[in-house]
């Protein structure tokens, strides 16, 4: 492949050479053609088809090589071959030069460009696959933007050559029209001025705008259309109705109410919703009562001969009760109906595109109009259809604090963050636990090698990691539970006294008027890139409208979500993820920005990785946690971060520094440059990235530096 672009570049080279070796250009000026008009239009009698056929060449190797003066070879083409002629052979000749321009301009630029900036060219690629035509189209028909600069940039991209093709014949069609009828009246222009004059070039712009416009009234046509059975109030209660109070519903409140508009959030449990109530709070301090007792059992780690505790396993999920209830009121309705949101506890059904019907725990009922909706109805614990699973009962993420009595025997079902996180909290507070899962590897989005390091921890932690297991049936047998899983087309039986289901979690979608409104859902409800549904004006947010399922990106789609719902048309933004940080709290804790390996390959994204090993950080050794390590993708011979993941204690704390990193584009380099206090183990931060300029270290110029020393030493 390198050959072949050298040489493709060499014979372009050759071209331009020869081009303006034998100045050419000379032959393409519009006196000369007016000169040569009569000679040309001789030649054309006599050998019309190969007249046709000399033409056509030419013009296609102008345009596919950028030279200058395919305006004046339109103009004769006109002059030559009249109007319709004229046309139907320049409008083919310089589609197929600009489509040649395109595809050299791919085969010899894209690969260089996507290892440099492959994560930006994969979000203009996506932006291109959605609407690459329509903008070319757009580009095609104003004839001020240099056609070579589309060429070269759309080469780049992703855009399919047939898509290129139809794009730029009838984008360049009108103006194709206008040169070459001013290409008949050749003997009558002194200059190319003449053909372009200012209320020409006006039109244009106007036809290049008008794909914008026509856009803009499809768009204005299909909201019609969508809102054109329902009846649209004439005035309204409310700014905007927030269904569900988790994380994306507050944020969303809150920020309504910080400018003033005026909201009512609508929530029929507790607010704080899943985060506060049944996952990322109770959790953690679950975890956090866990952690402690590890650390008893690692007592002679820390030079202490032995280490014993007592407790009840109901105090501790006392504890965990009593963590909810300290952070509680900072999602409390007081705190919110102090902050200027109309906060009501209760149920909530959209009857109309700017209706909702509100029943209130108390049994009254209401119904506000309003501009805009907020679906903000989070997600639960998603249970398989496992034969025997309902009669035998389970647990799930949602209802497992309600246990007082600690399972003796406990199968996790899931490899993933939660049931690793429960999987060792449970063995920590001494449970028997095994964890079951279908696929290969626990963790599966993570590399290969993280996965590793936590199923080894889980095992010589005393859990019992099964693999490749699929749950086929719950059963009891003689009193006691049955778990029948399948592992290489035999069954295995797994005794237990409770299950905990963690196989993943599902958008919370009936019974708040979805289906009647005809709003499109699948795994979670359907939005554009604005966080719209088919409704304009209803949007949804959070784990509900997906594709992230973390209460820190349910916060962040709120942004999005409110702002659009309260200034749209004046404004909207499209919700960026292109930094999206999470980590799983199990020892050793994983975190990650950005892209891992994994991710890289199957998006095709060419990246370097340098890594740092903890067990080498003074703190970490101090500390006895020497294990994890940190793992850094990059550009190719560069320093800017594609992505990092961070495996070791306290690995959610140290990537924030990574996570501001990407978002504001600061490099390795940078971060090198930063001081970081010892001993603390945010200097791995910096080691890394210390690691990698060892790794870029300019070798040549260090030869030369070395030879400078052994001079100055005489």
């Amino acid at each position: 492949m390198k050959y072949k672009k050298l040489a493709l570049l060499a014979v372009i080279v050759l071209l331009v050479g020869l081009y303006f070796h034998y100045d050419l250009g000379q032959y393409i000026s519009l006196q000369s053609l007016k000169n040569q008009q009569a000679a040309i239009e001789a030649f054309r009698t006599r050998n019309p088809l190969l007249s046709i056929a000399c033409f056509f060449v030419g013009y296609v190797i102008v345009t596919a090589l950028s030279f200058p003066g395919a305006a004046l070879l339109t103009l004769a083409g006109g002059a030559v071959f009249g109007l319709l002629w004229g046309v139907v052979i320049i409008s083919f000749a310089s589609t197929i030069g600009a489509t040649l321009a395109f595809l050299m301009s791919r085969f010899l630029l894209r690969d260089w460009v996507s290892e440099r900036f492959g994560q930006r060219l994969a979000a203009i690629d996506d932006g291109v696959r959605r609407e690459g035509a329509f903008y070319l189209f757009t580009l095609r028909l104003v004839p001020l933007f240099p056609f070579f600069l589309v060429n070269l940039l759309f080469g780049l991209t992703a855009m399919k050559t047939r898509a290129y093709y139809w794009a730029s014949q009838l984008g360049m069609l009108a103006g194709t029209v206008v040169y070459v009828n001013a290409g008949t009246q050749l003997a009558k222009l002194d200059s190319l001025s003449g053909i372009l004059s200012p209320g020409l070039l006006g039109s244009f712009v106007l036809l290049g705008i008008f794909p914008l416009i026509a856009r803009k009234l499809v768009e204005i046509v299909r909201m019609n259309k969508v809102f054109a059975k329902w009846q649209k109030p004439t005035r309204f209660d409310r700014n905007l109705v927030v269904i569900g109070g988790g994380s994306a519903g507050l944020v969303t409140s809150y920020i309504a109410a910080a400018v003033k508009a005026r909201v009512t959030l609508v929530e029929k449990h507790k607010l704080g919703g899943d985060c506060l109530n049944t996952g990322c709070v109770p959790s953690k301090a679950l975890i956090r009562s866990a952690k402690f007792l590890s650390h008893i059992t690692r007592s002679q780690e820390f030079g202490i001969a032995s280490a014993d505790a007592n407790f009840e396993f109901s105090d501790v999920m006392k504890r965990v009760q009593a963590v909810i209830k300290t952070v509680e009121p900072h999602d409390s309705a007081e705190r919110y109906t102090e902050l200027g949101v109309d906060v009501v506890q209760g149920s909530a059904k959209i009857v109309s595109p700017w209706e909702v019907d509100i029943t209130r725990d108390d049994g009254s009922t209401q119904r506000l109009s309003t501009r805009s909706i907020v679906i903000a109805t989070g997600a639960s614990a998603f249970v398989p259809p496992i034969p025997g699973l309902e009669e035998v009962g389970y647990l799930t993420s949602d209802n497992v604090w309600d246990i007082r009595e600690l399972p003796k025997r406990l199968v996790v079902l899931g490899g993933g963050p939660i049931g690793c996180e429960l999987t060792q909290a449970f063995s920590r507070l001494g449970a028997k636990v095994t964890q079951v899962e279908m696929g290969a590897r626990i963790m599966v989005r993570e590399d290969p090698e993280v996965s590793e390091l936590v199923t080894q921890r889980f095992r010589a932690e005393g859990i019992d990691v099964l693999l490749n297991h699929r749950a086929k049936q719950v059963v009891m047998e003689n009193g006691e539970k049955l778990l029948i899983a399948e592992y290489e087309g035999q069954d295995i039986r797994i005794p237990f006294d409770a299950v905990l289901v963690a196989v993943g979690r599902a958008a919370n979608l009936k019974g708040f008027g979805l289906e009647e409104l005809s709003i499109p859902t699948g795994r979670t409800v359907d939005t554009n890139e604005f966080l719209q549904t088919n409704y304009p004006n209803i949007y949804a947010a959070g784990d509900v409208a997906g594709p992230f399922q973390f209460t820190h990106t349910a916060a962040h789609q709120a942004w999005y979500a409110a702002v659009n719902a309260l200034f749209d048309p004046l404004k909207k933004f499209k919700a960026d993820y292109s930094v999206i940080p999470w980590a799983t709290f199990v020892e050793p804790e994983v975190a990650r920005v950005g892209l891992n390996e994994l991710e890289a390959k199957e998006k095709g994204i060419l990246y370097e990785v340098i890594t740092y090993d903890i067990d080498d950080l003074d703190r970490a050794i101090a500390d006895s946690e020497a294990h994890g390590f940190l793992k850094v993708l990059t550009v190719p011979g560069k320093d800017r971060i594609l992505g990092v993941t961070i495996v070791g204690e306290h690995a959610g704390d140290l990537i924030a520094e990574y996570v501001l990193a990407m978002k504001q584009g600061i490099g390795l380099n940078k971060i090198l440059g930063t001081i970081h206090i010892y001993p603390t183990l945010a200097e791995a931060n910096k080691y890394v990235a210390g690691n990698w300029k060892k790794a870029h270290a300019p070798q040549k110029l260090l030869a030369w530096v070395e030879r400078f020393h052994t001079w100055r030493r005489g």
